[in-house]
């Protein structure tokens, strides 16, 4: 087999799996993905920040890798949920709720980790942050468990 044949398997077998975990790809998991990462990248910007400043551990590797492996377990949840949609029907209600839901819960860490930077945080996507917590079902108790988590 030569490299493009190996490609070309390779994208086609993650190709199937994407569309058996998830259901194909759709706008949610797109945005939920783009927040993942944005929260990731601003939470090493965070870390990086305190530890400078000497208010926080700084950047950690161990830390980090734990960051990664909740980063997993969420899209993890949206497969086990779109497997759920699978067995009662066939309509992503369960995935798009649990995706819903670590939507508010990306941008919160997205929020704090901007104001862990110190840096200032518009209106509208506060707002933003409320329309999704709704559509989640997320209750501030929720949060705050996920916060005492990351601790």
């Amino acid at each position: 087999m030569d490299k493009w044949e190996i490609f070309k398997f390779g994208t086609a077998l993650g190709s199937s799996a994407i569309t058996y975990f998830y259901g194909g790809w759709s706008g949610v998991l797109g945005v939920l993905l783009a927040l993942v990462i944005i929260d990731y990248v601003t939470g090493l910007f965070a870390a990086g920040a305190e530890g400078k400043k000497g208010t926080g551990p700084g950047l950690k590797s161990k830390i980090g890798l734990i960051g990664i492996a909740r980063k997993v377990f969420i899209f993890a949840m949206v497969a086990v949920s779109h497997l759920i949609d699978g067995v009662l029907g066939d309509s992503h209600l369960f995935r798009d709720a649990v995706a819903y839901f670590y939507m508010a819960n990306e941008l919160l860490s997205i929020l704090e980790n901007g104001g862990r930077l110190g840096a200032p945080i518009p209106p509208v996507i506060r707002q933003a942050v409320e329309v999704l917590k709704s559509k989640s079902g997320s209750q501030e108790g929720d949060r705050e468990d996920a916060s005492k988590e990351k601790r």
